[in-house]
């Protein structure tokens, strides 16, 4: 039996990085626990300090379908390259022609950029035809869209 998990990033600004992904992935704020009828009530009812009520966010596929992202107020900057990152597949995957590939890859690129996500790179296939493009979010976590 599977175990369910979550995506947790790092960050200085939940909301600001919760605006990204959410963009990024097409997720949406995620729901309060099952019992309660907001995360306010919930914070609340478990006693959290309201100063710290924007210390986090979760997002979730609306489909339910693919797993959570929750963004996590740390006090430390982010230092190092990731040893764990996302591959947005906006493309639909290599096996799309590129011509129907490439010009969704770009979409959201430019859809990223201008929502403060950075390119890093672009990638490219033996041949020289680009293959996907390595970027990083408003706080340096780098990702590829493929």
């Amino acid at each position: 039996m599977a175990t369910a998990w979550t995506v947790t990033l790092d960050c200085a600004d939940p909301a600001t990085m919760a605006s990204f992904w959410k963009l990024a992935l097409g997720y949406v704020d995620g729901p309060p626990p099952p019992g309660f009828e907001s995360w306010e009530q919930w914070l609340t009812h478990f006693g959290v300090p309201e100063e710290e009520w924007d210390d986090g966010a979760s997002l979730v596929d609306p489909d339910g379908v693919l797993p959570r992202l929750s963004l996590l107020k740390v006090p430390e900057p982010k230092t190092a390259k990731n040893r764990v990152h996302l591959d947005i597949q906006v493309g639909g995957g290599r096996d799309q022609p590129f011509e129907t590939r490439w010009p969704k890859v770009m979409d959201l690129v430019e859809r990223l950029t201008k929502a403060g996500g950075t390119v890093i790179h672009q990638d490219e296939m033996a041949d020289g035809t680009p293959d996907h493009v390595v970027m990083a979010d408003p706080e340096g976590n780098e990702f590829c869209v493929l």
